[in-house]
């Protein structure tokens, strides 16, 4: 079963080195897979929206009211990484994001989020593998102590993550403008011209 454990042992193994079997080896290895795994692991949680890490969740509002210009506030919650979409997707919502707190006059927030999914065993394959190439090129100079290997690693990571990108890109219907009516009219006018 997939574990932070396991990615950074797969990612040790590929630069040469023995896998851990627990951040707590004590280790230079295991502490340097336990200082860099988190940090890497949200970064890119938040550099795609993964389908592994999405959530879809409707706020209720603060107690509190914004100063001025809004009627609401919000709280991100606890496990936000990235905001995909606020508000209903067919609509056009008026909102700002300030801190972790999203204004706005709605009464209620329905909120698509990339989340801090921290159970690898439910990441899809190609997100594991992302995971994993990534943690092989922050790991490669500290293991190796050398930069060449650290770059090679880095290419290697670079080309994946576009591979991995456009795989869970194409998972999805593609998306739309929405409803808007001009756009719609003037579709339909380029389709009525003759030899269309």
């Amino acid at each position: 079963m997939t574990s932070s454990v396991s990615i950074c042992s797969n990612a040790l193994i590929r630069l040469g080195d023995k896998p851990i079997s627990s951040f707590e080896d004590g280790t230079d290895a295991a502490n340097a897979c336990a200082n860099l795994y988190p940090s890497i692991r949200n970064a890119m949680l938040r550099a795609h929206p993964w389908d592994c890490a999405r959530k879809r969740v409707v706020l209720a509002p603060l107690s509190g009211t914004p100063a001025f210009d809004y009627a609401y506030q919000y709280q991100m919650p606890a496990d936000w990484l990235r905001t995909l979409q606020i508000g209903d997707r067919r609509y056009a919502l008026d909102y700002v994001i300030e801190g972790k707190q999203i204004l706005t006059d709605a009464k209620s927030l329905p909120l698509v989020y990339i989340w801090r999914n921290e159970t690898e065993s439910t990441w899809d394959d190609t997100f594991i593998e992302v995971v994993t190439a990534k943690m092989t090129s922050v790991l490669a100079y500290p293991i190796t102590q050398s930069a060449s290997m650290e770059q090679v690693k880095e290419t290697e990571f670079q080309q994946l993550f576009k591979q991995a990108k456009a795989v869970n890109g194409q998972e999805n219907q593609p998306e739309t403008l929405g409803d808007f009516p001009l756009l719609a009219n003037r579709l339909s006018g380029y389709r009525n011209v003759p030899g269309r």
